[in-house]
């Protein structure tokens, strides 16, 4: 969508240029007349054409006016960040998961709202092509149980990533929770777990695989998460119902009805946030949505640790 006449775009400040801000934010941002990137946040890395700064504070006191910033940096560390942004006046968009616990999302919702300024965080995978479809055909039907499979391989999507295996990196949370913010959409009744098990490897704060028991309604909900899955990519979640099983695969890019043809489109998960942050910010609202990372908070709190053998990327 482009920037309709009249309008001046929102200019946005970038902090975090690693692989997701290249793979998925950058593209979505030049495809946006909405939006103008005026600078960037990093301690390695710059984009091309566009004024780079090694800190935020460096950036959002620097000779570009900038209206709101995009926070893509690992969620240890983005609350200061985030209270820095919202210090200065701007609207704030945060990767998921939005930060590192509840209690830092929660003050951060507060000091937005006491700012004025625009709080969203961001559940990508809600933006992909079969969730909203799956929430409508799930509407008024009864749910027998629900399964949940989430496998991919950290050292295809996070290689060298020291963070993410460390205390506040989340471990195979971090794709898990992508999972986690799907169900809590499409089902009718809220997650709640009741146990879970975590394979946490030597030498490491988080984990590399998981299991977790929950209910939605009377419906039993399972969901088993794995970071060493090699070969071809698991994202799947089947929904057992009075009117058959759907099934979302790749991730809630494909959706799969009884008696019907797979329904699925083109990537749009990023465009998609960007657009609403957009309305967001021309709306003077904020959207703020923890329920997967208190899932996930809940997950540390009850599970099961299992010691595992040491890894290395």
């Amino acid at each position: 969508m482009q920037q309709a006449p009249g309008k001046t775009p929102i200019r946005l400040g970038l902090v975090g240029i690693g692989k997701i801000a290249r793979d998925q934010h950058l593209p979505a941002l030049a495809a946006d007349g909405r939006f103008d990137l005026v600078a960037t946040a990093s301690r390695h890395a710059q984009v091309d054409g566009v004024p780079g700064f090694a800190s935020i504070d460096e950036m959002i006191s620097g000779e570009h006016s900038i209206d709101a910033v995009s926070l893509c940096t690992p969620p240890n560390g983005r609350y200061e960040q985030a209270c820095a942004a919202i210090g200065a006046g701007l609207h704030v968009m945060l990767e998921k998961p939005p930060a590192a616990t509840l209690s830092e999302i929660s003050e951060l919702e507060r000091r937005a709202a006491a700012a004025g300024v625009t709080l969203f965080t961001t559940w990508h995978s809600r933006e992909a092509a079969g969730v909203s479809p799956a929430r409508e055909w799930l509407s008024g039907k009864r749910i027998s149980a629900v399964r949940i499979m989430w496998k991919e391989d950290i050292r295809r999507w996070h290689p060298g990533q020291e963070w993410i295996l460390g205390a506040g990196g989340f471990g195979v949370f971090d794709p898990g929770i992508n999972a986690l913010s799907i169900a809590t959409a499409i089902l009718p009744e809220p997650l709640l777990l009741q146990a879970a098990t975590m394979d946490v490897p030597e030498g490491r704060a988080a984990p590399l695989a998981a299991t977790l028991t929950m209910c939605s309604g009377a419906a039993p909900v399972t969901a088993e998460f794995d970071f060493l899955q090699t070969g071809p990519q698991t994202w799947d979640m089947v929904v057992e119902t009075d009117a058959g099983t759907m099934r979302l695969a790749m991730g809630g890019s494909v959706l799969h009805l009884p008696g019907e043809e797979p329904i699925e489109a083109p990537d749009r998960e990023y465009p998609r946030l960007y657009a609403r942050f957009a309305e967001l910010v021309a709306a003077g609202a904020s959207d703020v949505d923890v329920r997967p990372l208190r899932l996930v908070a809940d997950a540390f709190m009850l599970a099961e640790r299992r010691a595992t053998e040491a890894f290395a990327f």
